[in-house]
């Protein structure tokens, strides 16, 4: 079995990355920004499991050319892929852009893994046409249930959005909300591959102590007695990546762990999950391998 956890070399990243090399998986790829980062992960998990097989893969989200390159490098590589971790994240950041002028939150969370996703989902499909299953996870958001109307602002997410009302949080519900739709609507056109949206819970990371003293004692105050640590939240994204096909409902929505989630409006929008992948292929049209 060969995995790709995309990305970080640390927090929900490192951890999955742990986890699963315990369970002598063929190869596991995993992708970031930071190679010292990545060499120290190698080492630690091999001094656990010295016969790990562990490969890193430089990949910026926030960069289409380096996506591009981290696909190619895959594909030099690896012939199969049976679990997709699309585990990268950044949370309620300042006003900005991606290399490409995307606003950054919808950049990286959205259109960075959704890149990513084409490069490797021909794999995918020949994976699982030959071993009956591959699966991709997309680490979304309890979040996306703050998304404002009209769920996904597409006319101007090629820009900083910040004239948006609820400023730096309301991109990143919008983010989240894209991770579940984008989710649902591979699961409908692909069905042959699994295929999970899941919330890993709010867990103590780094993206939480990168908040404002007032935002974390907000946070703190709104999820009162559900903050999990790192072990406990990476628990959701391994069940949905290696439980029996059959007990996973693809292109669902799942809390910790293993419980379908309570949808929002805009996450069950079926033309919205339409528009939206007509719009993201729009954005990555000359992005091939």
């Amino acid at each position: 079995m060969t995995n790709f956890d995309a990305y970080r070399t640390a927090g929900l990243g490192k951890s999955s990355i742990a986890e699963l090399a315990k369970h002598n998986p063929a190869h596991i790829y995993f992708g970031g920004r930071n190679s010292n980062n990545a060499s120290r992960v190698i080492e630690e998990i091999k001094t656990k499991v010295p016969n790990a097989q562990l490969t890193f893969i430089p990949c910026d989200l926030a960069s289409f050319a380096s996506i591009d390159e981290a696909g190619k490098l895959f594909a030099s590589k690896s012939q199969r892929l049976d679990i997709l971790i699309c585990n990268a994240g950044i949370m309620a950041v300042p006003a900005d852009v991606t290399t490409d002028g995307y606003e950054i939150q919808f950049g990286t969370n959205h259109l960075g893994h959704a890149l990513l996703i084409k490069h490797l989902l021909p794999t995918m499909l020949k994976t699982s046409e030959a071993y009956g299953d591959a699966r991709i996870v997309s680490v979304t958001s309890m979040g996306f249930r703050g998304a404002l109307s009209p769920g996904i602002r597409f006319n101007d997410l090629k820009s900083k959005q910040d004239i948006l009302v609820g400023g730096r949080w309301i991109r990143y519900f919008q983010s989240k909300l894209a991770n579940i739709l984008y989710a649902s609507e591979i699961a409908r056109r692909c069905p042959s591959i699994s295929v999970a949206a899941v919330h890993p819970g709010v867990i103590k990371t780094d993206l939480l102590n990168s908040l404002g003293l007032i935002e974390r004692t907000l946070v703190a105050v709104i999820t009162i007695g559900t903050i999990v640590t790192l072990e406990q939240g990476v628990q959701n994204q391994l069940w949905a990546a290696t439980v029996d096909k059959k007990d996973l409902q693809s292109g669902a929505y799942y809390e910790p762990v293993g419980r379908l989630g309570k949808p929002s409006k805009y996450s069950q929008d079926k033309h919205l999950a339409s528009e939206l992948w007509d719009w993201t292929q729009k954005q990555l049209e000359g992005h091939n391998l």
